[in-house]
């Protein structure tokens, strides 16, 4: 007893199979996280090194090229990157696809651990993170408050910000602006000189002085105590009677005679601010495998508690941005998709069976295979998120294709007088040759996606994978569930009743016996009209190819999704103050401001993308929803640009709307080489190419011009004459100009910085710096202008290496134009323009493209071969399959045409969408080749046989493309947040599959007959040569008796 008539037989066991799949995958979604993207991590790590007030080149010298060559022998490496500015060195080690990120974490520590010694003794231990686009914040936060603002500094840091880090699924809470109070030991540097004291000495008396030490044990019989000697500084008497030496005298030299103590403010670094309003900024980072929506939900809920709790001081918390609203209204859209798609395919089912009944059977199919999803969605770790949630939407339409194919077939047996019962076993056992061929060739168009390597592969893997579950459970279904419910419910329309839907059946099914003689008579054509129907078809072919290089289709790596947000980086002059800074930033605001679509401005002064730079400013925009404004997060980035520009002379401004991957810039070329002097000779040529390319914007360097800055250069003969070190003239300078915030301030439960430092006052000018003292062995007192020259220079802000050797990245802007087709005019401009020796190399959102499409091309090629042999398998011939595949470059036709007229860009989301359409018109044409294979079996001429198959299999092909065009429709049109990613590929689906049903259907016989009378010819004249062997070989016989 075969799987069909064991459903239908004992349909106990079926309902028991599906009530256990329901519940399971019920449970299944309920614990599915809902998110942007799908969890991936990217095989990279970054090593960040903190060397306070070391310039550029002694980072990249001291620190950088040390830690870069101990990780050049690291597993699995690819490309490693540097970047060396003031006082932080910052290394990206990008690893092969396939290496695991945790154990070369741990191989980078143990690496850099064994190279420390050769690094400076005042750096801060390396920090090693590895980078995963799925744990950038989620929600960003202005606090504010009535309070003193170093109170509410210490509020948010000691309480407010514990108390969200530890919410379920947060990762991180990390603080931004403020004001925070810190103790500071501003040093006289004439008094200094006066008791004959050096700045180290000051630093190591405060030091030694301010001391937590456990002492040990006491105990007796009844009990232990321990002992803690408690010296750290409770008052700012304690620390200002410290003493720091004694005078030969007798005298004590105490703090106060040599610094003034200031209960102050820590010099701020970066100033936030919300809507004009001064703010401390919150970013909360959620877990990774956490639930974005839920973290987000639960960070919002207990803020309303502590504003609650703290009203009395006005504590109030603003949302700057939230992912959370986007990702919501994304997935709703996409569930909205998903519905409107199913009722869609429901009614196109209705309108080819003109049977309701029949109709509901099918549809069945949907949430039946789409369950089973749901538990492999969850078993893998996978999340609801656009890629999930677009494969469902897209599935709709494939997984009613093997019930209607079946149930289809089950009708045309009850037409022919057979019982329900009799014709739901036949015709399902006669059709499930077919069912499986077409299944298994959709399924095996995703495998390769889903194995595909790199960052696409981890995205792709969360849509391929669920499309798989779904059409495999979706023949289950078709030979089980439909087979059941058509053996008991089925019923064939009565045509002849005189009732609304009689006459509706009578006036459909007319149509179809019209359409069946048409099309039969245009088979019968061009069977006469082969070289007329191939010409037509190739030209058509090559015609629509023909729109790429002529410029009607871009190229790029994802679409633009407008998230209501923009950013607009401001740009200074390296040498400008924060104060500075936050006066211009603060007209910069109000510009902003004045765009009526404008909802919330968050500022960040001194924060650029990546570190805190005093000269730049980050200004996060949020807009109204797309339902309440004309223009695209995009066109009023450049309008904000434009008029700040105007408004304030002399700043560089960069705006736009933050891309997929993260980069701000799409358009991001390397420029390398062993000569430093060629490498800034090859990128002025590649800005300049790049300024002058049509669509770039706010083309620059990735670094900072060249700043002033005082430079000292020791004389190490005199200095040693003096019994100074160079350890000892560092640590004296970095401390008296840097400042050292080591020592702590104990004020009841709070611990507050102690900062160190000569007094501002005393280091406003390059003479200042020269009457630095020192103090050797002997007491002696040296000025450092005594062995060292001191003047004015030009160093740089920030130093670049890739692979080892100096680097400059070129970054821009893409405007109005695809980012891809952009970057290849660009690189097409200087090519052969560069010095020997330079080499330009793609990087961000460029390498990223160049790396998807070869895996979306291999992707594509595998497609194509596993076709190829899965029906080589099914059908034991070798041509047969070949006249299957001559369907794909007919869907070709319409996809890129449809891409030309919607004027979509060709990118990630449109190449999986023609893809998936290698499955879905090779469907068609097996359909055709099944039953042409099976009527000549019958005894039917070739012609006969080809136009009987076109006649008989007409009606599914026409009801599964149309189910699928039409449930295509809704994500093609869609407006809403997120459509910007999957209207591409809706449009190649819906594009292809309309020429190729309208081209497979003749063009596909056509190829079919052309194959097999070369077969049949073969063949004859075969049988004619032995027949002629044999006849000779009587002969021979013949003549031998």
């Amino acid at each position: 007893m075969n799987i069909v008539e064991t459903s239908i037989k004992k349909p106990l066991i079926i309902a028991v199979i599906f009530t256990l799949l329901t519940i399971g995958g019920l449970l299944s979604y309920n614990m599915l996280n809902l998110n942007w993207l799908p969890k991936f991590e990217l095989p990279i790590l970054t090593v960040q090194t903190i060397y306070p007030g070391a310039g550029a080149s002694e980072v990249e010298s001291s620190v950088t090229k040390k830690i870069e060559d101990a990780l050049s022998t690291v597993e699995n490496l690819k490309k490693i990157s540097s970047t060396s500015m003031e006082g932080v060195s910052v290394i990206v080690v990008e690893l092969n696809p396939d290496a695991d990120a945790n154990l070369a974490v741990q191989e980078a520590q143990r690496k850099i651990s064994a190279i420390k010694a050769n690094l400076p003794s005042d750096i801060k231990d390396p920090s090693i993170n590895k980078l995963a686009l799925d744990e950038k914040p989620v929600l960003n936060v202005a606090a504010s408050s009535s309070m003193s603002p170093t109170e509410f500094y210490k509020l948010v840091e000691d309480r407010i910000q514990p108390r969200l880090a530890k919410l379920p699924g947060v990762g991180s809470i990390n603080m931004t602006g403020g004001i925070e109070r810190q103790i500071k030991v501003n040093i006289d540097t004439e008094k200094l000189k006066a008791y004959k004291i050096s700045v180290l000495q000051v630093l190591s008396a405060i030091q030694q002085a301010n001391m937590e030490i456990p002492a040990g044990n006491i105990e007796n019989e009844k009990s232990v105590y321990s002992v803690r000697l408690a010296a750290k500084y409770t008052t700012l008497t304690e620390l200002s009677n410290t003493v720091i030496a004694t005078t030969p005298g007798g005298g004590k030299v105490k703090i106060l005679d040599v610094a003034e103590i200031e209960d102050g403010i820590a010099e701020q670094k970066i100033i936030s601010r919300i809507d004009g309003k001064d703010a401390i900024g919150l970013s909360v980072q959620k877990q990774s495998d956490a639930n974005a929506v839920k973290v987000t939900d639960l960070v919002k809920e207990e803020l309303k508690h502590i504003e609650s709790e703290y009203a009395a001081n006005n504590v109030k918390f603003d949302i700057a941005t939230d992912d959370s609203i986007y990702t919501r209204a994304a997935a709703d859209s996409v569930v909205f998709d998903l519905v409107l798609a199913i009722i869609i395919v429901a009614f196109v089912c209705f309108i080819f069976l003109h049977n309701v009944r029949s109709a509901i059977i099918v549809m069945i199919a949907v949430p039946l295979s789409i369950i089973p999803a749901f538990i492999s969605m969850y078993i893998m770790g996978f999340s609801l998120n656009m890629m999930s949630l677009m494969a469902l939407s897209l599935v709709v339409g494939i997984l009613v294709d093997d019930s209607i194919v079946v149930i289809e077939n089950m009708f045309t047996h009850m037409e022919k007088g057979k019982t329900r019962w009799r014709a739901a076993i036949d015709g399902s056992l006669q059709i499930m040759f077919t069912a499986v061929a077409i299944t298994l060739v959709i399924v095996v168009v995703f495998l390769p996606l889903a194995l595909s390597g790199g960052l696409i592969g981890n995205i792709l893997k969360e849509f391929a994978i669920p499309i798989v579950i779904a059409t495999l459970s979706s023949l289950f279904v078709s030979f089980t569930v439909t087979p059941l419910l058509v053996s008991r419910f089925g019923k064939l329309s009565d045509e002849n009743r005189e009732t609304l839907s009689g006459r509706f059946s009578h006036t459909v099914e007319q149509a179809f016996y019209e359409l069946k003689n048409w099309y039969a008579n245009l088979l019968a054509w061009s069977l006469k009209h082969k070289v007329t129907v191939i010409s037509i078809a190739f030209g058509l072919f090559f015609a629509s190819f023909a729109l790429l290089p002529a410029g009607f289709i871009g190229f790029a790596f994802m679409s633009d999704s407008d998230k209501g947000e923009f950013i607009v980086t401001l740009e200074m002059n390296p040498q400008v103050t924060l104060y500075q800074n936050n006066q211009i930033t603060m007209q910069a605001e109000k510009i902003i401001r004045t765009l009526p679509e404008v909802e919330t401005v968050f500022t960040n002064v001194g924060k650029s993308a990546t570190t805190t730079k005093n000269n730049e400013t980050t200004i996060s925009v949020k807009l109204v929803d797309k339902s309440k404004r004309k223009l695209t997060a995009n066109e009023y980035a450049a309008i904000t640009k434009d008029k700040i520009a105007q408004a304030i002379p002399g700043i560089r401004v960069r705006s736009s709307a933050p891309t997929a991957s993260g980069d701000m810039e799409p358009i991001q070329l390397v420029v390398q080489g062993a000569d430093y002097s060629k490498v800034e000779q090859a990128a002025a040529i590649v800005l300049d190419v790049v300024r002058h390319t049509p669509g770039t914007s706010d083309a620059r360097f990735s670094i900072d011009d060249p700043r002033q800055e005082v430079q000292v250069k020791l004389d190490r003969e005199k200095m040693a004459g003096y019994g100074l070190s160079v350890n000892d003239v560092g640590g004296t300078m970095r401390t008296a100009l840097n400042g050292n915030d080591d020592s702590k301030y104990k004020d009841g439960n709070f611990d507050y910085d102690i900062r160190i430092g000569v007094d501002n006052f005393d280091r406003t000018k390059p003479e200042d710096i020269a009457r630095l003292t020192f103090v050797n062995k002997r007491g002696e007192l040296i000025e450092l202008q005594q062995f060292a020259d001191i003047h004015y220079g030009i160093g740089a802000t920030a130093l670049e290496r890739t692979n080892r050797i100096s680097s400059i990245t070129i970054k821009s802007n893409v405007i109005g134009r695809a980012a891809g087709t952009v970057g290849a005019e660009i690189q097409a401009a200087y090519a052969n323009k560069l010095p020997d020796g330079v080499e330009v190399v793609t990087s961000g959102m460029m390498e990223q493209q160049e790396s998807a499409f070869g895996s979306l091309g291999f992707a594509f090629i595998a497609a194509i071969v596993l076709i190829y042999l899965i029906m080589v398998m099914l059908y034991n011939s070798l041509t047969d399959p070949l006249v299957v595949l001559f369907s794909i470059p007919l869907a070709m036709i319409g996809a890129i045409l449809a891409l030309a007229l919607t004027m979509k860009n060709l990118d990630i989301f449109s190449i999986i969408g023609i893809i998936v359409l290698i499955g879905l018109v090779a469907k068609n044409a097996i359909l055709l080749v099944d039953f042409a294979n099976h009527l000549r079996k019958e005894g039917l001429s070739l012609a006969e046989a080809v136009i009987e198959a076109g006649r008989e299999r007409i009606r599914p092909i026409l009801m599964t493309t149309f189910s699928m065009i039409f449930g295509m429709l809704p994500i093609a049109l869609a407006a809403g947040n997120g459509a910007e990613m999957k209207n591409g590929m809706a449009w190649v689906i819906i594009g292809g599959l309309t020429s190729s049903m309208i081209l497979t259907l003749v063009v596909v016989p056509v190829i079919y007959y052309i194959f097999k009378r070369i077969g049949e010819k073969n063949r004859s004249g075969k049988r004619k040569k032995l027949m002629l062997k044999v006849t000779e070989r009587q002969l021979q016989l013949s003549n031998s008796k």
